[in-house]
Protein backbone atom coordinates (compact mmCIF):
# COMPACT_ATOMS: atom_id res chain seq x y z
CA UNK A 1 0.00 0.00 0.00
CA UNK A 2 1.70 3.21 -0.94
CA UNK A 3 0.63 6.87 0.29
CA UNK A 4 -0.25 9.75 -1.54
CA UNK A 5 3.57 12.23 -1.78
CA UNK A 6 3.69 14.87 1.19
CA UNK A 7 3.66 18.38 -0.58
CA UNK A 8 5.44 21.54 1.18
CA UNK A 9 1.98 24.04 1.64
CA UNK A 10 4.65 26.59 1.12
CA UNK A 11 5.62 25.59 -2.10
CA UNK A 12 3.55 26.79 -5.05
CA UNK A 13 1.50 24.60 -7.59
CA UNK A 14 1.85 25.03 -11.25
CA UNK A 15 -1.60 26.17 -11.03
CA UNK A 16 -0.86 29.04 -8.72
CA UNK A 17 -0.18 32.37 -9.92
CA UNK A 18 0.96 35.77 -8.31
CA UNK A 19 -2.26 38.71 -7.16
CA UNK A 20 -0.79 41.00 -9.54
CA UNK A 21 -1.00 38.58 -13.16
CA UNK A 22 -3.60 36.36 -11.91
CA UNK A 23 -7.14 36.63 -13.86
CA UNK A 24 -8.72 37.71 -10.67
CA UNK A 25 -6.29 40.43 -9.86
CA UNK A 26 -7.22 41.56 -13.32
CA UNK A 27 -10.37 41.85 -12.77
CA UNK A 28 -10.02 43.31 -9.46
CA UNK A 29 -8.06 46.29 -10.99
CA UNK A 30 -10.49 46.59 -13.77
CA UNK A 31 -13.18 46.96 -11.26
CA UNK A 32 -11.01 49.34 -9.29
CA UNK A 33 -10.60 51.57 -12.08
CA UNK A 34 -14.33 51.29 -13.39
CA UNK A 35 -15.70 52.91 -9.89
CA UNK A 36 -12.85 55.20 -9.27
CA UNK A 37 -13.00 56.62 -13.32
CA UNK A 38 -15.68 59.78 -12.38
CA UNK A 39 -13.79 60.64 -9.51
CA UNK A 40 -10.39 60.58 -10.87
CA UNK A 41 -12.29 62.46 -14.25
CA UNK A 42 -13.45 64.95 -11.67
CA UNK A 43 -10.15 65.62 -10.16
CA UNK A 44 -8.91 66.09 -13.54
CA UNK A 45 -11.36 68.76 -14.33
CA UNK A 46 -10.23 70.33 -11.08
CA UNK A 47 -6.66 70.62 -12.01
CA UNK A 48 -6.92 71.50 -15.87
CA UNK A 49 -9.53 74.56 -14.45
CA UNK A 50 -6.91 75.80 -11.64
CA UNK A 51 -3.84 75.61 -14.35
CA UNK A 52 -6.48 77.86 -16.79
CA UNK A 53 -7.52 80.10 -14.43
CA UNK A 54 -5.26 79.99 -11.04
CA UNK A 55 -6.21 83.16 -9.74
CA UNK A 56 -9.99 82.46 -9.45
CA UNK A 57 -11.04 79.14 -9.67
CA UNK A 58 -9.18 78.09 -6.32
CA UNK A 59 -10.66 80.32 -4.41
CA UNK A 60 -12.89 80.04 -1.55
CA UNK A 61 -15.58 82.00 -2.90
CA UNK A 62 -15.36 80.13 -5.83
CA UNK A 63 -15.67 76.97 -4.18
CA UNK A 64 -18.47 78.38 -2.07
CA UNK A 65 -20.27 79.32 -4.93
CA UNK A 66 -19.85 75.76 -6.66
CA UNK A 67 -20.93 74.11 -3.74
CA UNK A 68 -24.08 76.61 -2.41
CA UNK A 69 -25.32 77.60 -5.93
CA UNK A 70 -25.34 73.77 -6.91
CA UNK A 71 -27.42 72.35 -3.94
CA UNK A 72 -31.02 72.53 -6.02
CA UNK A 73 -29.26 70.83 -8.57
CA UNK A 74 -28.03 68.50 -5.53
CA UNK A 75 -31.05 67.80 -4.72
CA UNK A 76 -33.25 67.45 -7.93
CA UNK A 77 -30.77 64.79 -8.63
CA UNK A 78 -31.30 62.71 -5.63
CA UNK A 79 -35.03 63.02 -6.65
CA UNK A 80 -34.47 62.02 -9.47
CA UNK A 81 -32.25 58.95 -8.61
CA UNK A 82 -35.20 57.22 -6.31
CA UNK A 83 -37.35 56.48 -8.86
CA UNK A 84 -34.53 55.48 -11.13
CA UNK A 85 -33.23 52.99 -8.87
CA UNK A 86 -36.99 51.34 -8.81
CA UNK A 87 -36.72 51.37 -12.87
CA UNK A 88 -39.08 54.28 -13.47
CA UNK A 89 -38.14 57.72 -14.82
CA UNK A 90 -40.30 60.80 -13.56
CA UNK A 91 -40.16 63.98 -15.81
CA UNK A 92 -42.32 65.79 -13.69
CA UNK A 93 -40.03 66.74 -10.74
CA UNK A 94 -38.62 69.97 -12.17
CA UNK A 95 -42.49 71.47 -12.67
CA UNK A 96 -43.15 69.76 -9.23
CA UNK A 97 -39.99 72.34 -7.73
CA UNK A 98 -41.05 75.30 -9.20
CA UNK A 99 -44.93 74.30 -7.68
CA UNK A 100 -43.29 74.15 -4.37
CA UNK A 101 -41.37 77.19 -4.69
CA UNK A 102 -44.43 78.95 -5.92
CA UNK A 103 -46.72 77.82 -3.01
CA UNK A 104 -43.81 79.11 -0.88
CA UNK A 105 -43.65 82.44 -2.51
CA UNK A 106 -47.33 83.01 -2.65
CA UNK A 107 -48.24 81.66 1.14
CA UNK A 108 -45.38 83.90 2.50
CA UNK A 109 -45.69 86.66 0.44
CA UNK A 110 -49.36 87.29 -0.52
CA UNK A 111 -51.35 85.62 2.21
CA UNK A 112 -48.45 85.99 5.74
CA UNK A 113 -48.19 82.65 6.22
CA UNK A 114 -44.93 81.94 7.99
CA UNK A 115 -42.54 80.75 5.83
CA UNK A 116 -41.73 77.92 7.99
CA UNK A 117 -45.33 76.68 7.94
CA UNK A 118 -45.15 77.33 4.07
CA UNK A 119 -42.68 74.96 3.91
CA UNK A 120 -43.98 71.87 4.87
CA UNK A 121 -46.79 72.84 2.90
CA UNK A 122 -44.90 72.58 -0.49
CA UNK A 123 -43.00 69.17 0.54
CA UNK A 124 -46.87 68.05 1.37
CA UNK A 125 -47.74 69.36 -2.11
CA UNK A 126 -44.82 67.34 -3.64
CA UNK A 127 -45.46 64.54 -2.06
CA UNK A 128 -48.97 64.65 -3.34
CA UNK A 129 -47.67 65.22 -7.00
CA UNK A 130 -45.30 62.10 -6.60
CA UNK A 131 -48.66 60.48 -5.38
CA UNK A 132 -50.44 61.24 -8.48
CA UNK A 133 -47.93 60.03 -10.80
CA UNK A 134 -47.58 56.86 -8.85
CA UNK A 135 -51.42 56.72 -9.52
CA UNK A 136 -51.57 56.93 -12.82
CA UNK A 137 -47.99 55.04 -13.76
CA UNK A 138 -48.30 52.39 -11.28
CA UNK A 139 -51.67 51.71 -10.51
CA UNK A 140 -52.98 52.20 -14.15
CA UNK A 141 -49.82 50.65 -15.82
CA UNK A 142 -49.11 53.06 -18.13
CA UNK A 143 -45.75 54.74 -19.42
CA UNK A 144 -44.26 56.34 -16.86
CA UNK A 145 -42.42 58.58 -19.87
CA UNK A 146 -45.54 60.01 -21.38
CA UNK A 147 -47.59 59.93 -17.94
CA UNK A 148 -44.97 62.13 -15.83
CA UNK A 149 -44.29 64.63 -19.17
CA UNK A 150 -47.89 64.83 -19.29
CA UNK A 151 -47.91 65.18 -15.25
CA UNK A 152 -45.17 67.97 -15.54
CA UNK A 153 -46.84 70.26 -18.21
CA UNK A 154 -49.90 69.85 -16.26
CA UNK A 155 -48.24 71.30 -12.97
CA UNK A 156 -46.24 74.13 -14.65
CA UNK A 157 -49.95 75.19 -15.77
CA UNK A 158 -50.28 75.31 -12.28
CA UNK A 159 -46.97 77.20 -11.28
CA UNK A 160 -48.31 79.87 -14.50
CA UNK A 161 -51.58 80.00 -12.52
CA UNK A 162 -50.18 81.08 -8.79
CA UNK A 163 -47.60 83.30 -9.94
CA UNK A 164 -49.76 84.97 -11.94
CA UNK A 165 -47.29 84.30 -14.89
CA UNK A 166 -44.54 86.34 -13.05
CA UNK A 167 -41.97 86.17 -10.52
CA UNK A 168 -43.29 86.58 -6.45
CA UNK A 169 -39.96 87.98 -4.87
CA UNK A 170 -39.73 89.63 -1.07
CA UNK A 171 -39.89 85.88 0.46
CA UNK A 172 -39.09 86.05 4.42
CA UNK A 173 -35.23 86.08 4.94
CA UNK A 174 -35.60 83.47 7.66
CA UNK A 175 -35.47 80.88 5.17
CA UNK A 176 -32.00 82.32 3.84
CA UNK A 177 -30.59 82.11 6.98
CA UNK A 178 -31.37 78.46 7.09
CA UNK A 179 -30.49 77.57 3.45
CA UNK A 180 -27.41 79.81 1.73
CA UNK A 181 -26.63 82.37 4.19
CA UNK A 182 -26.03 79.98 7.42
CA UNK A 183 -22.45 78.41 6.44
CA UNK A 184 -20.06 75.93 7.79
CA UNK A 185 -16.67 76.04 7.01
CA UNK A 186 -17.52 78.36 4.25
CA UNK A 187 -20.07 76.18 2.51
CA UNK A 188 -23.61 76.88 2.85
CA UNK A 189 -25.55 74.71 4.89
CA UNK A 190 -27.77 73.83 2.28
CA UNK A 191 -25.34 71.83 0.77
CA UNK A 192 -24.90 69.71 3.70
CA UNK A 193 -28.40 69.12 3.41
CA UNK A 194 -28.33 67.47 0.12
CA UNK A 195 -25.28 65.26 1.81
CA UNK A 196 -27.53 64.23 4.74
CA UNK A 197 -30.13 62.76 1.99
CA UNK A 198 -27.61 61.48 -0.29
CA UNK A 199 -26.43 59.47 2.87
CA UNK A 200 -29.33 57.97 3.94
CA UNK A 201 -29.91 56.65 0.33
CA UNK A 202 -27.04 55.44 0.12
CA UNK A 203 -27.73 53.95 3.79
CA UNK A 204 -30.46 52.38 2.88
CA UNK A 205 -29.76 51.18 -0.57
CA UNK A 206 -27.08 49.74 0.41
CA UNK A 207 -28.01 48.33 4.46
CA UNK A 208 -31.87 48.24 4.52
CA UNK A 209 -33.97 45.44 2.98
CA UNK A 210 -36.50 48.37 1.62
CA UNK A 211 -33.20 49.44 -0.07
CA UNK A 212 -32.28 45.50 -1.77
CA UNK A 213 -36.18 45.34 -2.26
CA UNK A 214 -36.16 48.62 -4.35
CA UNK A 215 -32.99 47.20 -6.19
CA UNK A 216 -34.67 44.56 -6.99
CA UNK A 217 -37.71 45.96 -8.57
CA UNK A 218 -35.34 48.18 -10.68
CA UNK A 219 -33.14 45.21 -11.81
CA UNK A 220 -36.04 43.36 -12.74
CA UNK A 221 -39.66 43.57 -11.79
CA UNK A 222 -40.47 39.86 -12.69
CA UNK A 223 -37.94 38.31 -10.59
CA UNK A 224 -38.76 41.02 -8.01
CA UNK A 225 -42.41 39.21 -7.54
CA UNK A 226 -41.64 35.68 -8.21
CA UNK A 227 -39.58 36.65 -4.82
CA UNK A 228 -42.62 37.95 -3.32
CA UNK A 229 -41.64 41.78 -3.61
CA UNK A 230 -44.72 43.79 -3.28
CA UNK A 231 -43.85 46.12 -6.79
CA UNK A 232 -46.59 47.98 -6.51
CA UNK A 233 -45.78 49.28 -3.13
CA UNK A 234 -42.00 49.66 -3.83
CA UNK A 235 -42.66 51.29 -7.00
CA UNK A 236 -45.24 53.82 -6.13
CA UNK A 237 -43.69 54.75 -2.59
CA UNK A 238 -40.46 55.52 -4.96
CA UNK A 239 -42.61 58.47 -6.73
CA UNK A 240 -43.88 59.74 -3.37
CA UNK A 241 -40.44 60.27 -2.46
CA UNK A 242 -39.12 61.76 -5.19
CA UNK A 243 -41.81 64.57 -5.11
CA UNK A 244 -40.74 65.22 -1.82
CA UNK A 245 -37.69 65.64 -2.42
CA UNK A 246 -38.32 67.40 -5.49
CA UNK A 247 -40.15 69.89 -3.00
CA UNK A 248 -37.41 70.37 -1.03
CA UNK A 249 -35.23 71.34 -4.13
CA UNK A 250 -37.68 74.05 -4.44
CA UNK A 251 -37.63 75.25 -0.81
CA UNK A 252 -33.23 75.52 -1.57
CA UNK A 253 -34.57 77.48 -4.46
CA UNK A 254 -36.66 79.77 -2.41
CA UNK A 255 -34.02 80.32 0.43
CA UNK A 256 -31.18 80.75 -2.46
CA UNK A 257 -32.85 83.65 -4.29
CA UNK A 258 -35.70 85.18 -2.07
CA UNK A 259 -38.38 84.34 -4.64
CA UNK A 260 -40.26 82.08 -7.05
CA UNK A 261 -41.36 81.79 -10.55
CA UNK A 262 -42.80 79.36 -13.10
CA UNK A 263 -39.01 78.75 -14.22
CA UNK A 264 -38.12 78.06 -11.16
CA UNK A 265 -36.19 74.88 -10.76
CA UNK A 266 -37.13 73.11 -14.72
CA UNK A 267 -34.22 74.52 -16.05
CA UNK A 268 -32.25 71.98 -13.28
CA UNK A 269 -33.99 68.77 -15.08
CA UNK A 270 -31.59 68.31 -17.64
CA UNK A 271 -28.53 68.29 -15.48
CA UNK A 272 -29.99 66.44 -12.92
CA UNK A 273 -30.79 63.38 -15.03
CA UNK A 274 -26.95 63.71 -16.25
CA UNK A 275 -25.66 63.23 -12.91
CA UNK A 276 -27.85 59.73 -12.17
CA UNK A 277 -27.07 58.38 -15.12
CA UNK A 278 -23.33 59.55 -15.21
CA UNK A 279 -23.31 58.76 -11.58
CA UNK A 280 -24.39 54.78 -12.52
CA UNK A 281 -20.88 54.72 -13.86
CA UNK A 282 -18.95 55.11 -10.84
CA UNK A 283 -18.76 53.89 -7.16
CA UNK A 284 -21.25 50.92 -8.24
CA UNK A 285 -21.25 50.66 -11.99
CA UNK A 286 -24.45 49.46 -13.46
CA UNK A 287 -26.28 50.24 -11.04
CA UNK A 288 -27.70 53.70 -9.60
CA UNK A 289 -26.60 54.96 -6.62
CA UNK A 290 -26.15 57.63 -4.45
CA UNK A 291 -22.50 58.18 -3.81
CA UNK A 292 -22.11 58.37 -7.77
CA UNK A 293 -24.99 60.92 -8.33
CA UNK A 294 -23.18 63.14 -5.52
CA UNK A 295 -20.23 62.91 -7.32
CA UNK A 296 -21.84 63.61 -10.75
CA UNK A 297 -23.28 66.66 -9.42
CA UNK A 298 -19.89 67.93 -8.06
CA UNK A 299 -18.07 67.15 -11.64
CA UNK A 300 -20.97 69.38 -13.24
CA UNK A 301 -20.89 72.00 -11.25
CA UNK A 302 -17.07 71.77 -11.56
CA UNK A 303 -17.01 71.92 -15.44
CA UNK A 304 -19.95 74.67 -15.20
CA UNK A 305 -17.66 76.71 -12.55
CA UNK A 306 -14.95 76.32 -14.78
CA UNK A 307 -16.22 77.29 -18.13
CA UNK A 308 -17.87 80.51 -16.67
CA UNK A 309 -14.77 81.53 -15.07
CA UNK A 310 -13.04 81.32 -18.84
CA UNK A 311 -15.20 83.64 -20.17
CA UNK A 312 -17.46 80.91 -21.88
CA UNK A 313 -21.53 82.49 -22.90
CA UNK A 314 -24.48 81.64 -21.24
CA UNK A 315 -25.03 78.66 -23.98
CA UNK A 316 -22.14 76.83 -23.04
CA UNK A 317 -23.83 75.54 -19.97
CA UNK A 318 -26.00 74.23 -22.12
CA UNK A 319 -23.77 72.72 -24.32
CA UNK A 320 -21.75 71.04 -21.41
CA UNK A 321 -25.07 69.62 -19.83
CA UNK A 322 -26.45 68.63 -23.05
CA UNK A 323 -22.87 66.64 -24.07
CA UNK A 324 -22.86 65.40 -20.68
CA UNK A 325 -26.70 63.60 -20.23
CA UNK A 326 -25.45 62.19 -24.13
CA UNK A 327 -22.60 60.82 -22.74
CA UNK A 328 -24.05 59.68 -19.37
CA UNK A 329 -27.00 57.79 -20.80
CA UNK A 330 -24.71 55.84 -23.18
CA UNK A 331 -21.76 55.12 -20.62
CA UNK A 332 -24.58 54.22 -18.05
CA UNK A 333 -26.21 51.76 -20.72
CA UNK A 334 -22.91 49.91 -21.77
CA UNK A 335 -22.12 49.49 -18.07
CA UNK A 336 -25.27 48.27 -17.11
CA UNK A 337 -25.55 45.51 -20.30
CA UNK A 338 -22.47 43.07 -18.86
CA UNK A 339 -24.39 42.88 -15.32
CA UNK A 340 -27.90 41.95 -17.00
CA UNK A 341 -26.01 39.23 -19.20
Amino acid sequence: MTSAPITDPKTPTPQRQSPRTSPAGGRSIGQWAERSALPLAWLLLVVVFSILSPDRFLTSGNVTSILGSQSILFMLALAALVPSMAGDIDLSLGATGALAAVVIAVLNVQHGVPVGVACLIAVVVGAACGGVNALFVVMFKTEPFIVTLGTGTFFTGLVFWLANSTTIVGVSGDLANWTFLRQVGKVPVQFYYCVLIMLIIWYVARFTPVGMRVLFVGQSRDVAVLSGIKVTRVRMGAFVLAGTIAALAGVLYVGTTGSAGPSSVDTFLLPAYAAVFLGATSIQPGRFNALGTGIAVLFLATGVAGLQLLGAQDFAQQLFYGAALVVAVTLSRLVRRPSTR
